[in-house]
């Protein structure tokens, strides 16, 4: 059964950069859609960005485009979360998810039903 771990948050002044890291163990992420959201304190989740395991096909939420960048290893046992130019309201709980689908409707939460989830990694952006 697949588990994911995130990990590479911390905290970081304004204008740094982190790369987050979701790593699978039991299966290979290539079988799945593999999403990255985050929560900010007193916030509802929201989603950031996705990238298909069937072609390699990313989409980003319009407002993180340009300063986030997801990807993933060459092995497919791990996707990364580029964030640059980091702001305070980047602050929050960052989570992946896995969905064993061929599609890629990453903004619908329906989508999401079903999927596996990590524990999240901290952010913190503060100078």
């Amino acid at each position: 059964q697949l588990q994911l771990v995130e990990s590479g948050g911390g905290l970081v002044q304004p204008g740094g950069s982190l790369r987050l890291s979701c790593t699978g163990s039991g299966l290979r992420l290539d079988y799945y859609a593999i999403g990255w959201f985050r929560q900010a304190p007193g916030k509802e989740r929201e989603w950031v960005s996705c990238i298909s395991g069937h072609d390699g096909s990313t989409v980003y939420e319009d407002s993180m485009k340009g300063r986030f960048t997801i990807s993933r290893d060459g092995a497919w046992n791990t996707v990364y979360l580029q964030i640059n130019s980091l702001k305070p309201e980047d602050t929050g709980v960052y989570h992946c998810a896995a969905i064993a689908t061929r599609r890629l409707s990453c903004a619908d939460e329906v989508f999401w039903r079903g999927a596996v989830w990590g524990q999240g990694t901290q952010v913190t952006v503060s100078s």
